[in-house]
Order: C-alpha cells, then structure tokens, then sequence
C-alpha cells in the first residue's frame, strides 16, 4: 500500500463526485427548458492488481450518460406554431451555420421572413408539400430539406372548376314554364361571377337548361334533360360551361354535377348547390398537422398544405451527441440517422400548441446532490488522512 496511492485515491474519489454535481447543476439549472434531456453519471471502479497482505489502492472513473430517448411531458400553449413530438424522433433544424442538427425543442416562431426558429435560433426543416403525393424524402440524408417559411401566400384567391345543382323540377307545370336560380364561381383574380341557371319546359318529361353570365350564354348550346315516368333525371348528368375571360381574369370552364335533379310533382327547389374555389383571402393563421402538414389558414376558413416537416431517428438516441442550445448531431456509437414522417414507420405524432418539458425530476437531483456531497466530503477526508500520514512519516526523520 502507497500512502501516495491512497492521496491519488481520494482525489479520483473527489473528481468522481465533482463530475456528478456538474450533470447534477446542469439538470437543476435546466428543468424548465423545453425539450432538455437529462444527464446522469455512472461511476466505474479502477482495481489495481494486489498481493496477499498488501493492498494497493486504485480509484474511480466516470461515464456521462444522456436520457435522450427518455419521453417528457407536455405543457399547453395558445402557439399553434409550438410543437411536441408525442413518441420517437426528431426534428430536423439548421443553425446558422448552415448544419441540420436534430431536436426536441419545438418553441418555435415566425420569424420576419417567414421562417420558424425555435428559442434557441435553429430553423425547422421540411419539403414542400404536393397537394396529389407525398413529398419524396432522402432517407439516409439531408438532401432535398428547405426552410419551412410561411410568408409565402399572404393573400390567395382559388378560381372554380367545378360544383354541383340539384334541383326539383315541377312535373305538373304546361309547357313553356320557367324557373331560374343562381350560383357564384371565382374567377383567377378571385372576383365573384354570378352565372343563372334557367329551366323551361319543352315537353313532358323534357326541359331545356341554359347557363348564362350577365346574359350571354356560356354554354355551346342549351342542354335538354330528360326524365324516366318516375322523375328521375336520365341525361345528361352533368353539364360543363365555356371558359371566360372577364375584365382580365379567367374564368375557367366548369364542370357542374345535376345528377341529383329530379322532376316530380312539387314546387320548384334547390336541394344542393355549391361551387369551389374562393375569393382573395388572408393568412389569419396556421395550422400543423399530426403527421407534420403545415397549412395557411386564410380568413375564409380554407387551408392551404404549403410544407412538410421531416423527422428523423438514429438506432441509439442516448448516444448521440448534445450540443448548445438543445441540438444533437451524429456520433459513431449513436448509428446513421434516418428520415421519415410524423406517425409512420416508428415516428411519434406530432402534437401543435404543446411544449416537451425537460424529463429532469427535481427530487431526484437534489438527493443526488446531497450524496455527493457526502462522498466529496469522505473522498476529501480520505486525502486528508493520507496527507497527515504522509507528514508523520516524514517527522520520523526529525
């Protein structure tokens, strides 16, 4: 046994304890930050080989260990734009210096220019979305991320293309008889267009229907309906209008559905009319997904899907490597990271108005702490023995 060695002992001892009241104070000083993940240290002894009578003393090292993987939970705001993932995975953002980092702090806000960055100044990353597929994601890399920027699309307008009228069409009325009702279409510029659907009877079982704008026709040639002995319409079941050009703006040709027109013994009606499309309208807000869609939300109640946010994993989330402000890149221990979206293949929903809390349990923190500094204080004690030891030995000399 080495009085030298016992010294060197208790100072490992020390360092040991030290380390776990540094994870202990980083937890402490982040439990209320959004998304943070806890550290702990693991201690691991260093035996040192021994003979029979004489011990030799070794010492302690440390390992810090991440509970990345370890789910938080959740607290409500009044942000659509505030985002938790509910199970695995990550979002993707880029800091400034132009690196995609993955993260689980989603306090993220519009910024000036349309972006969203989180409170910590990463960007959150996604495709654009295609209203007909999915956007094609890269698997095993960044390639094809853009920016999520909502500024685009601050005043949209939707011109018609299609719509539907369904009417009744009285069976006892003489031939000659005329009835007309109305529908608005959207031209490109948004402009509202009022186009009057006219009926006349023209024999029985028969009736003409024209479509006119502002008096012109805008169908190729009046169409004639024909009706079964029980009323039902036979053809056609639907017509189609001639595009316009009006003041401009296009008004495209419609495809109108009248297949649930019936002629039967009662009073004119309209049983359905609508026509798509919408007039110019703001983004009032937006609204994200579970499986990540981000949407305009214009004052007219229409969503617009504009992007998609990408996730993505490794095959050890506890290994990855934590870095300022809430971010974790790649490591050798952690695997490749894999992209994919919101509640597929293995990735957790995303939840919008919700914050992940820290996973840090204050309790245990300041039992930790007080444990450590117990042992720092017998580390020290053992140092100090040592060292009076030692000074005993050398007044031998005296």
């Amino acid at each position: 046994m080495s009085l030298y060695g016992t010294m060197r002992t208790g100072v490992s001892g020390m360092n040991a304890q030290a380390n776990r009241l540094s994870a202990v104070a980083d937890n402490i000083a982040n439990a209320n930050t959004t998304g943070y993940k806890k550290a702990s240290t693991q201690f691991s002894s260093l035996i040192l080989p021994s003979t029979n009578g004489a011990y030799n003393s070794g010492g302690v090292t440390t390992d810090i260990r991440y509970s990345i993987s370890a789910q938080g939970t959740f607290t409500y705001t009044t942000s659509a734009t505030d985002l938790a993932i509910n199970g695995d995975g990550f979002f993707i953002v880029q800091g400034s210096d132009g690196i995609e980092y993955l993260t689980r702090a989603g306090a993220f806000t519009v910024m000036d220019d349309g972006t969203m960055q989180n409170s910590a100044g990463y960007t959150l990353m996604g495709y654009e979305y295609s209203s007909t597929e999915d956007p094609t994601i890269v698997v095993n890399g960044y390639d094809g991320l853009t920016e999520i920027n909502l500024s685009s699309g601050s005043l949209s307008a939707t011109g018609s293309t299609s719509g539907a009228l369904d009417v009744n069409l009285p069976s006892s009325e003489a031939v000659g008889y005329s009835k007309s009702t109305s529908l608005v279409a959207y031209d490109s510029q948004g402009n509202t267009r009022l186009l009057e659907f006219t009926y006349t009877k023209t024999a029985d079982n028969e009736w003409e229907l024209d479509v006119t704008y502002d008096g012109t026709s805008v169908l190729s040639a009046p169409e004639t309906l024909t009706f079964d002995a029980d009323g039902v319409l036979q053809s056609p079941t639907s017509i189609s209008t001639l595009a316009q050009t009006i003041g401009g703006a296009e008004l495209s040709g419609l495809d109108i559905s009248i297949a649930g027109s019936t002629q039967l013994s009662a009073d004119f009606n309209v049983s359905n009319g609508k026509i798509d499309g919408n007039a110019a309208s703001e983004v009032v807000g937006y609204q994200i997904s579970s499986d990540g869609v981000v949407s305009l939300k214009y004052d007219n109640g229409e969503l617009e899907p504009k992007y998609r946010i990408a996730m993505a994993s490794v095959q050890s989330p506890d290994m990855l490597t934590p870095l300022a402000g809430n971010v974790y890149s790649q490591s050798n221990e952690s695997g490749v990271i894999v992209m994919g979206y919101a509640g597929s293949n293995g990735y957790g929903s995303i939840v919008s108005g919700a914050l992940e809390d820290s996973n840090v349990d204050i309790a245990e923190e300041l039992t930790a702490m007080i444990e450590s500094q117990r042992n720092y204080t017998a580390n020290s004690k053992v140092f100090q023995t040592g060292s009076e030891l030692m000074e005993t030995l050398v007044n031998l000399k005296r």
